[in-house]
């Protein structure tokens, strides 16, 4: 995830060093492009989801949601390749929910990150039906 730039004399002094991007970073661009698209209720698998829902309740395990939940990358010099697990809500047409993530979060990783994404793969593991609670909802209550 190095980009190299010019290192001669007289350069640019934009061009002097090197840029890295840690492939963490790729992960929170994506995971966040993928939760702006309507229709995604959320990222990762319902264990993903009930594991991180408890470790956001432990002091000192940070605050919020994981924003790497359901995302990871791999990611080269120049290019990166995308996997995602979704969750549809009800109701939507997955395959329009899909291809909007897909553009999404191609424009936003090539936007902000300068490297090509050569695929995005999506798997969608679930659908949350209207009348069902969010794991993080139920806790709650029963606490």
């Amino acid at each position: 995830m190095t980009e190299n730039t010019g290192a001669k004399h007289g350069g640019a002094p934009g061009s002097r060093g090197r840029t890295t991007i840690a492939d963490v970073v790729v992960e929170k661009i994506a995971g966040m492009a993928a939760r702006d698209v309507l229709g995604v209720h959320a990222l990762g698998s319902g264990f993903a989801r009930s594991m991180g829902s408890m470790r956001e309740r432990m002091p000192g395990a940070g605050s919020g949601k994981s924003a790497t939940r359901g995302v990871s990358v791999e990611v080269g010099e120049s290019q990166a390749a995308i996997d995602l697990e979704i969750v549809v809500d009800y109701g939507v047409s997955i395959t329009d929910v899909a291809g909007a993530v897909r553009e999404n979060v191609i424009s936003a990783v090539e936007g902000m990150a300068g490297r090509e994404v050569v695929e995005v793969n999506i798997v969608v593991s679930d659908v949350k039906l209207p009348d069902e609670e969010d794991e993080g909802e139920q806790r709650q209550r029963i606490e």
